[in-house]
């Protein structure tokens, strides 16, 4: 495959978090942008203050959009023209997209994690959910549970206090699935994960390069939970490798993270995304 001509016409997208060196989405949009001849480039940018960051893109002409991650999927709200629908109700967003001088916020993370849930031969209406965590992936997944999967009862632990009861507080009032939270520890843990059908991490815990840390003590693991990790990288977190050494079925991080870069390619682009391209870069990076 050519190497791409970047000039003066070259658009561009880049994904804006602290941290973002971890980040495969440069490679797997780049990769799709290339398989389709998209004239585009797509670039990580370390991002501290996001309002700063934002206005400075709204100044770029060839900007077409962004992926928002850790920690700005709920602060960079303010800073846009407009939400679509689903970001709305969630109240977060992990998308920009520029449309005729004006950027719009959307959220692919909610339909990512249940497509990778259903993927994997996850059942969620009538169970009993644990969530680990409260920031905006956490928001997005815990919305879409309550709106779409029939679950029985939804659990939060997380460390912030006024983020998660704020969560937990917005999620009562727009759904009617039974809501619980409380501080994430061992203890809080020891009395909900062995009664719960489905375990989903949504915490940096574990991420690279602090590989070896984990939420949840491996003696709570048991055959009938289904436990998946949204951290991607690396693959195989200690969560799931305890999970999986314990009967559980898991759901690696790495099936939401391509969901979720999908649409945001075929938004950005109003064209279908060369999934297998994307796929395969990475599962290369995992060989």
């Amino acid at each position: 495959m050519k190497q791409m001509d970047i000039g003066a016409h070259t658009e561009f997208c880049g994904v804006i978090g602290n941290p973002v060196e971890h980040s495969l989405s440069p490679a797997i949009h780049n990769a799709a942008f290339q398989a389709l001849g998209i004239d585009c480039v797509y670039l990580a940018w370390k991002v501290g203050m996001i309002g700063e960051a934002i206005q400075g893109l709204r100044a770029l002409g060839n900007f077409r959009g962004a992926s928002v991650t850790i920690p700005h999927k709920v602060s960079a709200v303010p800073f846009l023209d407009d939400l679509e629908p689903t970001a709305q109700h969630i109240g977060a967003i992990n998308t920009i997209v520029a449309e005729n001088g004006r950027l719009i916020g959307y959220n692919t993370d909610a339909t990512g994690a249940l497509r990778a849930l259903r993927e994997g031969g996850v059942t969620l209406t009538g169970r009993r959910i644990v969530m680990l965590g409260s920031g905006g992936a956490a928001r997005a997944i815990a919305f879409a549970l309550a709106a779409d999967s029939g679950a029985d009862k939804l659990t939060l632990l997380g460390v912030d206090d006024k983020e998660r009861t704020a969560l937990a507080s917005d999620l009562r009032s727009k759904s009617n699935v039974a809501i619980e939270d409380a501080f994430l520890d061992d203890s809080t843990l020891g009395r909900t994960v062995p009664d719960a059908q489905i375990l989903i991490h949504c915490t940096p815990v574990g991420m690279s390069p602090k590989v070896d840390a984990t939420c949840v003590p491996a003696s709570l693991f048991h055959p009938d939970l289904a436990v998946m990790d949204i951290v991607y990288n690396p693959r195989a977190t200690r969560l799931l490798m305890e999970a999986k050494g314990a009967g559980c079925k898991t759901i690696p991080g790495l099936e939401m993270f391509l969901n979720q870069a999908v649409t945001q390619f075929e938004l950005w682009t109003n064209r279908p995304a060369p999934v297998d391209v994307m796929r395969a870069v990475l599962e290369s990076r995992f060989q």
